[in-house]
């Protein structure tokens, strides 16, 4: 396995058109972090992950990857699965979109993908089609779909956010757990001060105009996060701190 991918973004700035979305943005992501970005909506939250993964092109600044050769995933709010395919075609995806990845053995993608189920707990469901698999089902498969190319960073666009209460808690339990597993580097995109507080080591709060930083702290919680901290008194206490900040 290879090492987790870093990020150093400096002086960051993106205009579309005449508006400001980031404005002189500058922070780092250690390799192996679980970090999420939080804000209200319009604060650029989106588009700096776009930046990250290289989707939108900085106006002026740098974003760079460290190790840059590290491959990486990227997943949506929505599942974005393709209708006519398996479960297992959809997943399979990245091998015929990745140069890189098409050099790879049809067996070995086999296996790559076999896995990649597995780790997302839909090993018996390879053969089923999109209409016949729930929500949160969908999005599991768009998660074995990032995760299939053994991604050494994953971006997620509040991936969970149209889900219902109890299957937002199984994803977000999984990912805490696949993320320890793979020792890869998530950065989080989400509106909830509750999600970002429960799945993330640290958190950075944007707010608009720019992009600019208001917070970047350190989530002081249990490495191993299980249903009691949901509503325990230091993790409230902790969403409590940062609603007083967002409303500032």
């Amino acid at each position: 396995m290879t090492e987790a991918l870093g990020i150093r973004i400096q002086n960051l700035h993106k205009k579309f058109a005449q508006r400001q979305v980031i404005e002189n943005l500058s922070l780092e992501i250690a390799p192996g972090s679980f970090v999420s970005v939080v804000g209200p909506s319009g604060c650029g939250k989106s588009t700096l992950l776009r930046l990250i993964a290289g989707l939108e092109k900085p106006t002026n600044g740098e974003v760079s990857l460290s190790p840059a050769s590290a491959n990486f995933s990227f997943v949506f709010q929505d599942a974005n699965l393709l209708p006519w395919r398996t479960v297992a075609e959809n997943v399979s995806l990245p091998f015929e979109l990745d140069s890189k990845l098409q050099q790879i053995s049809q067996a070995e993608k086999n296996k790559r993908v076999r896995a990649a189920l597995e780790k997302v707990k839909l090993e018996h469901f390879e053969s089923a089609f999109p209409h016949e698999l729930s929500g949160g089902m969908k999005m599991r498969v768009s998660l074995a779909r990032a995760l299939v190319s053994s991604p050494r960073l994953l971006l997620m666009d509040e991936p969970f956010a149209a889900l219902d209460e109890n299957t937002r808690f199984e994803m977000q339990n999984q990912l805490r757990e696949l993320w320890l597993q793979e020792k890869m580097t998530v950065v989080f995109v989400t509106h909830s001060l509750f999600e970002s507080t429960y799945l993330a080591e640290r958190i950075i709060m944007l707010k608009a105009p720019g992009a600019q930083k208001t917070l970047d702290q350190k989530i002081e919680l249990p490495s191993q996060r299980s249903e009691d901290l949901r509503t325990s008194e230091d993790l409230n206490k902790i969403v409590k701190e940062l609603s007083m900040r967002l409303r500032e």
